[in-house]
């Protein structure tokens, strides 16, 4: 039976170990510090910057910065193959074209049923699914070329991560199907046809195969990252009203030698060393690092028995926790909300969203699992440590962190997404957290920004506007003078 623990209990023994700089890291001994209390100087200050695309002002950025948004579903937006462009952008990466221009592949995050977008093919999983990725050839500054979908048929794309061999995988973030019942919109799941939850690969030219890598899982997938030393694929869960794991898919194969990743592998799910349910969603001691181990998950790809046509006696909750309770009943820890994913130089970088908080004493399926206003975590794959690298101290310094990316600098950019004014925000080796960019559309500074990737040449940030009505950015200017 898995160990309910309160936080003084996590820092007792050889599991962790707090106080001084944390293990390793371009990230190493961050502290917390209000954004607007730095002393950061003029040019680091935001202002409005009109769009150029119409003079429109929908970004502050600092000083020299310019942009230009594209595929802005505020009006219909018709691709190349004919595709009319679901809202909803989410996470998102971007690739060197070899014409010099960038492929960006980009998830939409769109729940429910009906007719999936787009063409249907090969490439559709379910085709009463209606999220899936779109492709991107663009320039540096935002003139689109062309676009087509790559998948389609799938549900919650919210986010993935770019692979080194030069592909990106897309996750779901959700566990519906025809076996589950009314998720939390209470939408029936009955005109499903596939069971959903998995990650899936997209190329950066033509369409995806369509079909899952069920071994990595069927969960509230959020993001991944790809180690090319170890040859593990680490994957995030966004288990709202639960607590999230952190796990990793070992391939039967190297992707590194086939470029793909196959689905012959296994999944296992973190555990801190020494302590069973660690409640790594709770506050954290500055400089805190733990030992882990992995343990097993030996039914990765559930599936529940149902009657087509009729409503599935398993629950959303009892299949969202399936995978999951499987590592905690072996002592796996819970972390509250993780979300965006990116490696670096042997790190994995992940965001918990509301962590920082309390010690939860149970689910939460309003608010979500989590009191606090957000942490950064790194797990470096060499010496299989976790630690602590930032714990937001409240609202007005960084407020829910969701998807993540890293500069050629090695500066960590963080995508806050709550119900109030949003902010891109960048966190430097030496601790400084400071504004990249405020979200300041009319009426809609409350939309989450995601999905920020720079293009592989370091000269321009993409970013998302996540909402019904989403919109890309394309934002250049000299990122080194502000120390990004």
């Amino acid at each position: 039976m898995t160990m309910s623990i309160e936080r003084r209990t996590v820092l007792k023994g050889g599991a962790v170990v707090a106080g001084g700089a944390v293990f390793g890291g371009p990230f190493a001994g961050f502290v917390a510090a209000p954004a607007g209390a730095l002393g950061a100087p003029a040019f680091r200050g935001l202002r409005a910057v009109p769009d150029l695309r119409d003079g429109v002002v929908r970004l502050h950025l600092p000083e020299g910065f310019s942009y230009r948004s594209f595929h802005d579903t505020s009006t219909p937006v018709v691709l190349d193959d004919g595709t009319v462009l679901p809202g909803r952008h989410d996470g998102m990466a971007a690739f060197q074209a070899d014409d010099g221009t960038v492929t960006l592949v980009r998830n939409h995050e769109v729940n429910g049923n009906g007719t999936a977008f787009g063409p249907i093919g090969d490439h559709t999983y379910d085709p009463k699914a209606l999220g899936g990725c779109t492709v991107v050839e663009t320039s540096r500054t935002g003139e689109v070329a062309r676009a087509w979908t790559g998948i389609n048929g799938t549900m919650m794309n919210c986010s993935g991560g770019p692979m080194p061999w030069g592909t990106w995988v897309t996750c779901e973030e959700t566990v519906n199907g025809p076996d589950v019942g009314p998720d939390f919109t209470r939408t029936s799941n009955i005109p499903l046809t596939k069971p959903h939850g998995y990650v899936f690969e997209v190329p950066t030219s033509g369409r995806a195969s369509g079909e899952p890598v069920t071994k990595a899982g069927r969960f509230a997938h959020e993001s991944v990252a790809f180690d090319p030393r170890g040859g593990h694929l680490y994957l995030s869960e966004d288990n709202f009203g639960f607590p999230s794991g952190f796990y990793r898919y070992t391939p039967g194969t190297s992707p590194m030698e086939t470029g793909r990743l196959d689905n012959d592998g296994h999944l296992q799910m973190l555990k801190v060393k020494g302590v069973d349910g660690a409640h790594l969603e709770a506050s954290q001691a500055k400089g805190t690092r733990y030992r882990v181990e992995w343990v097993d998950i030996d039914d990765p790809d559930p599936t529940f028995p149902y009657t087509p046509g009729q409503v599935a006696p398993t629950t959303n909750d009892e299949a969202l926790n399936h995978v999951g309770d499987q590592g905690r009943a072996q002592g796996a820890a819970g972390f509250s909300r993780l979300e965006g994913t990116v490696y670096d130089n042997g790190v994995v970088y992940f965001t918990s969203t509301q962590g920082g908080g309390a010690v939860m004493d149970g689910p939460n399926t309003s608010t979500g699992y989590g009191t606090g206003s957000g942490q950064v975590w790194g797990y470096d794959t060499r010496s299989e440590t976790l630690f602590l690298v930032y714990q937001s101290p409240g609202r007005d310094v960084l407020d829910f962190p969701d998807n993540v990316t890293v500069s050629r600098r090695g500066t960590i950019v963080l995508c806050e997404d709550n119900t109030e004014d949003n902010y891109v925000r960048g966190l430097s080796r030496g601790g400084q957290l400071w504004d990249i960019a405020l979200n300041r559309m009319a009426g809609r500074t409350g939309d989450e920004f995601a999905g920020s990737t720079f293009s592989p040449d370091g000269h321009t940030l993409f970013l998302n506007i996540q909402a019904s009505r989403g919109l890309t950015f394309a934002v250049w200017g000299p990122w080194e003078r502000i120390g990004v």
